[in-house]
């Protein structure tokens, strides 16, 4: 079955250049505008990725994505933020509400489609999925769901991929490179203060006070360390 992508643009002229280009890939794009009702049509859908348009005629973008992350048909999928918003505090922004990638326009379609499959492959990169438990941390690889003691996180695809990491790498620190390398992969288009960005919202989840972190520690000057859970 062709993977299914949910373009949220409204300009039309740029949401049918988009849909071509996902046609010719062998994708199936669906093009919504934006407007009240597209977090339910976006959950009837059920896409594989979503590509988000942050300045929406009726809505705006990053609250759209708050909400897909709050979704329990959606809270999983990659989003990829499609804006004329360069700026770096609006990019930190869009990753730190549970964004996966960030691209400004104009943008080749060619780098849009190598990003689509980029961040499609890591989805379906586990041919054998991982079941972990390692001190108060159960990790189901083929659920893809991650609980603390008994407490269920909400993480996003990124989010998952990273804290999986680090818990089959525990008590070794990494750089932000050797973790864009691992968790990212070679197709990756993000920067290391993207690191930065997710380690920051997965210490939310799991650590009791994300200021003074138990488990996700900073090795100054150098990146992360997963300490072994007790």
């Amino acid at each position: 079955m062709p993977k299914r992508i949910a373009i949220v643009e409204d300009e039309a002229e740029l949401a049918s250049l988009i849909d071509y280009n996902l046609r010719r890939h062998g994708y199936q794009p669906h093009v919504l505008s934006g407007s009240k009702g597209t977090l339910k049509a976006l959950e009837q859908l059920r896409p594989d990725m979503v590509l988000l348009d942050v300045m929406l005629p009726e809505a705006d973008g990053f609250e759209l994505c708050k909400q897909i992350r709050q979704s329990t048909a959606l809270g999983r999928i990659p989003v990829l933020f499609l804006t004329a918003r360069a700026d770096e505090v609006d990019r930190v922004l869009g990753l730190e509400i549970g964004g996966d990638d960030y691209m400004t326009k104009p943008f080749s379609p060619r780098e849009l489609i190598a990003r689509i499959k980029a961040h499609l492959r890591r989805e379906e990169m586990e041919t054998e999925p991982l079941a972990i438990e390692i001190g108060k941390f159960r990790l189901d690889g083929g659920a893809r769901r991650v609980f603390l003691s008994e407490r269920e996180l909400t993480l996003t695809s990124t989010e998952f991929n990273l804290l999986e990491f680090f818990l089959t790498h525990t008590g070794r620190a990494y750089s932000r490179e050797q973790l864009l390398d691992a968790v990212w992969g070679e197709q990756r288009f993000v920067t290391p203060r993207t690191v930065d960005v997710h380690v920051r919202r997965l210490r939310e989840q799991i650590e009791e006070q994300p200021e003074n972190p138990r488990y996700l520690t900073t090795v100054r000057g150098f990146g992360y360390r997963f300490e072994e859970p007790s």
